[in-house]
């Protein structure tokens, strides 16, 4: 079974959980699959100490999980408009993969949470699609046909999902932002299926 890989950083769970509901809309498409992975933090013992596998969560992305997927949802929290250093580090190796053509003409979709509703978030959904664009990648948005992404108060752009966490970072999800969630995994999944055919 063909499988989407949901790959994020997230640090106080909001990204996360966005992860799982893009692995429902994903889910939700005949004979696709959703692989969860995440990346450890960077920091100056990260290579040196940190463990290989994380104690809880998402097993750590390995470059064979980008080489074997049928499509990619990138995800991160926003940091001043742009991706998490850990994604972007974890994308800077990449290289050999780039190099060979690997995820050339497969389908992406990015989606993204921020502390405050003009935080970045459409800052941030682009400068995660740089990188896949780079390797050659498709790029799949939210297109205007889903309604919620005009009607939205909080999180949802056409760039992709996002979510408003609030400045302590503890505001869930709400109905909008699950169901932007789950659209955005099932046109990905939907476009990688077609894709793969």
């Amino acid at each position: 079974m063909p499988d989407v890989l949901v790959l994020y950083y997230s640090r106080f769970g909001a990204v996360r959980e966005m992860a799982r509901w893009v692995a429902h809309g994903v889910e939700r498409v005949p004979g696709m699959a959703a692989r969860l992975r995440t990346v450890p933090q960077v920091s100056a013992v990260c290579e040196a100490v940190a463990p290989e596998v994380p104690a809880a969560g998402a097993p750590y992305c390995e470059l064979a999980d980008l080489e074997h997927c049928a499509g990619l949802a990138l995800g991160s929290p926003t940091r001043f408009g742009n991706m998490a250093s850990p994604l972007k580090y974890f994308w800077d190796s990449t290289s050999e993969l780039w190099l060979r053509g690997t995820l050339a003409g497969k389908p992406a979709a990015v989606f993204s949470s921020s502390a405050s509703l003009h935080g970045g978030q459409e800052t941030t959904l682009v400068s995660m699609m740089l990188p896949l664009l780079h390797h050659g990648m498709l790029i799949v948005g939210l297109p205007y046909t889903e309604a919620k992404v005009l009607s939205t108060a909080s999180g949802g752009t056409p760039y992709g999902a996002s979510h408003l966490a609030g400045t302590a970072s503890d505001r869930p999800l709400d109905e909008t932002e699950k169901a932007l969630c789950i659209a955005l995994g099932k046109r990905l999944a939907d476009v990688a299926r077609r894709l793969a055919a």
